[in-house]
């Protein structure tokens, strides 16, 4: 598997990234060395490797859920740049 420079111009253009020639080339050698080394993994034997999500047991940390007073809304929208209607207003993301 390899990427080719229309692949780092189609990624560019969903992310609207304008990159020059230039950089199209240079992502595109970075991405084949990438892959390059993720296919070195591909030699490697493990029969006898059991699946696992990590190396280290690990064990979520939390707090007990307590339940208690919220802020009132005047403190919340102290710091909002616009308030409207008990609610934080943003500008508009849909045309």
């Amino acid at each position: 598997m390899s990427i080719q420079t229309k692949d780092v111009q189609h990624v560019a253009k969903l992310a609207r990234l304008n990159l020059s020639n230039e950089e199209q080339e240079m992502f595109t050698e970075q991405l084949n060395a990438i892959l390059q080394y993720a296919e070195k993994l591909n030699e490697l034997d493990t029969d006898n490797v059991q699946p696992t999500t990590h190396v280290l047991h690990l064990s979520n940390v939390l707090r007990d859920d307590v339940v208690q007073e919220s802020l009132p809304a005047e403190k919340v929208f102290r710091n909002a740049p616009e308030e409207e209607d008990g609610q934080f207003k943003v500008p508009a993301v849909l045309e």
